[in-house]
């Protein structure tokens, strides 16, 4: 007697058997395949995760540690996918098991701290470019040292547990990453540095000190300058700017500027034509009324003070001796408003004044990435560091164009509350970018460590001041040894200089001459080493005109002859190139400058 199973399939109709065994074959198969897929998919991902890790392990970053459960070796579909995910996730997070955080930290300490610079220099730049995305894919790859960790107020253990949060940019600002928390690490892993620079030299801020910090940077690494036309000092100040006073860009001798520093009547969309898009630029501004006081003394000659007694004596009858279309009378109003390119004629009780005022605010800071305040002199040149992303041994100077303390005037408040009515528009401006320096310090630097800076700054300049100077610092210009080392003296004022102590090595010398040339040689000097051919003809045409007489300034000093042939050749040139701007609009803009018979440029 056959067996129920055999007499079932013999009961049946041979398709119906056949139909049965074939799904049952197939489904098992079917399933079987499955196992095999997902099993496949399992170890790829183990073997990935593994590779992973090992390459981690060797460039020095947190290993990555995917755990496989036992009972999910032949999971479903869905935990795969779920396992997946978590994988994915551990590697864009950068997390390991809390479990065993502690031990990576200590053993890893080390090779954090040796990759860090790298890892920020190839990456960083591209997180300032405000790519929210890149910013997303670089902060994984950051690490916060335990030292960064406590300049931010972090416990040393958070420094790394939390690496994800703490380097997670603002989405609405992505440079605020940067900003907040980038700063501590060395300049060069952060950044480039900057070497297309305008300077906006205003007069009487100090300007004359930072002109010689771009000269001695730009000399140094064989960069070009956007120097004046025909060997001026200036670039045709009070004039507003044009290209075409630049040397080199009518001939389009020079393909490329780096540096424009000289003094000049700003107006952008000239400034532009010959500096590059990058161009970075920034100015200095100075309290008014100390800056007032510095004026009336060192452009006594001009109209506007040349019959008054004192400067309380101009400031009360100031409408009386006042004339804006009057020669050089610009220096004695609003002279930072003037520079800046704005209309500088404005009464202090002017109904447009608060207009007038936010117009020129708006436009200072639409072109200019930074602006300086001269009494923070060194907590300033801190700030330029960081924003060309310079060293501290290129902003280091000595003090240039600066006058004796014979020549200062202390002013009673009564007469600093008339400077501020009579100069409104320059107090306004100057208010403002007062306020905005201390937030760019805020948020570029920090107090802490700018104050830190600034004292590594104040000690460098002064072993560099008992390296170089002989007598340790500024002396009268009748005492300074070197004639070619005697800044220009004018007006009233005594403006002091330096002698170089006598045993320097050639090396330190150079450096060190470099840092107390007055300005008027040091242009001239670059503008003979970038233009060797126009130098030697301007000399040559010097040497055709016949000098005048020698005059001598108040100190007795005299005055070379050759600045009466210089003196010819500049008012030719201004005739020459520029008898069509007396149709501008703007009367102040047709001025000359006062020292123009002697080619030098005031600070």
């Amino acid at each position: 007697m056959l067996s129920p199973p055999r007499r079932w399939i013999r009961d049946q109709s041979p398709s119906s058997v056949a139909s049965c065994v074939r799904r049952g074959l197939c489904s098992r198969r079917h399933s079987l395949w499955i196992l095999i897929i997902l099993l496949v998919v399992c170890i790829a991902i183990q073997t990935f995760v593994a590779r992973q890790a090992r390459n981690d392990k060797q460039t020095g970053l947190p290993h990555l540690r995917f755990t496989v459960n036992k009972q999910h070796l032949f999971p479903t579909v869905q935990n795969v996918w779920e396992g997946i995910q978590s994988a994915l996730a551990s590697k864009t997070d950068m997390k390991s098991p809390q479990t065993d955080r502690t031990a990576d930290i200590r053993q890893q300490n080390e090779g954090y701290r040796k990759q860090l610079d790298y890892i920020l220099s190839k990456h960083v730049d591209n997180l300032a470019a405000d790519s929210q995305t890149e910013a997303r894919r670089v902060s994984a790859a950051k690490l916060l040292l335990p030292k960064h960790a406590a300049s931010l107020g972090l416990p040393v253990p958070l420094a790394l547990n939390n690496t994800r949060d703490i380097f997670t940019p603002d989405t609405h600002n992505p440079s605020s990453f940067l900003k907040a928390h980038i700063d501590s690490v060395s300049t060069k892993a952060t950044c480039h540095p900057k070497s297309h620079i305008v300077f906006l030299k205003t007069h009487k801020t100090a300007s004359s000190t930072i002109l010689n910090i771009l000269y001695r940077y730009g000399e140094s690494r064989n960069l070009t300058f956007a120097l004046p036309l025909n060997k001026h000092s200036q670039l045709f100040y009070p004039f507003l700017f044009a290209s075409n006073f630049v040397e080199g860009v009518s001939s389009r001798s020079v393909r490329e500027f780096h540096i424009m520093c000289n003094h000049m009547r700003f107006r952008k969309y000239e400034v532009a034509k010959v500096m590059p898009r990058e161009t970075f630029y920034f100015s200095i501004l100075r309290n008014p009324v100390a800056m007032m006081e510095s004026i009336f003394i060192y452009y006594r000659s001009i109209p506007a003070f040349h019959k008054t007694h004192s400067l309380d004596n101009f400031l009360n009858n100031s409408w009386k001796s006042y004339n804006s279309s009057v020669t050089n009378n610009h220096y004695a109003h609003n002279i930072l408003a003037f520079d800046f390119g704005f209309d500088n004629n404005v009464a202090p009780g002017a109904e447009d004044l608060e207009e007038r005022t936010s117009a020129a605010i708006a436009a200072i800071e639409r072109d200019f990435h930074l602006i300086l305040i001269s009494e923070y002199f060194d907590e300033s040149m801190i700030l330029l560091k960081h924003a060309l992303c310079w060293s501290l041994e290129d902003i280091v100077s000595f003090k240039l164009n600066s006058r004796s303390e014979k020549t200062r005037h202390q002013l009673l408040p009564e007469t600093a509350e008339k400077i501020k009515r009579w100069n409104a528009l320059d107090w306004r401006i100057y208010l403002h970018f007062n306020a905005s320096f201390w937030h760019k310090v805020d948020s570029l630097v920090g107090q802490e460590q700018m104050k830190r800076e600034v004292s590594q700054l104040r000690e460098l300049q002064t072993e560099m001041a008992n390296s170089c100077l002989k007598d340790g610092g500024a002396v009268d210009p009748s005492q300074i040894k070197d004639v070619g080392l005697k800044p220009f003296q004018y007006g009233a004022a005594v403006i002091q200089g330096y002698n170089l102590n006598p045993d320097l090595d050639r090396q330190t010398k150079i450096k060190c001459q470099r840092l107390i040339t007055p300005e008027l040689q040091y242009t001239d000097r670059l503008y003979t080493q970038q233009f060797p051919e126009l130098a030697a003809k301007h000399r040559q045409e010097t040497k055709a005109v016949p000098p005048r007489r020698q005059r001598s300034d108040r100190t007795g000093r005299a005055i070379p002859g050759r600045a009466g042939a210089r003196e010819a050749h500049y008012r030719q040139t201004i005739r020459r190139k520029f008898s069509n701007i007396k149709n501008q609009k703007a009367p102040s803009a047709l001025l000359t400058h006062p020292d123009a018979n002697n080619n030098t440029s005031m600070p």
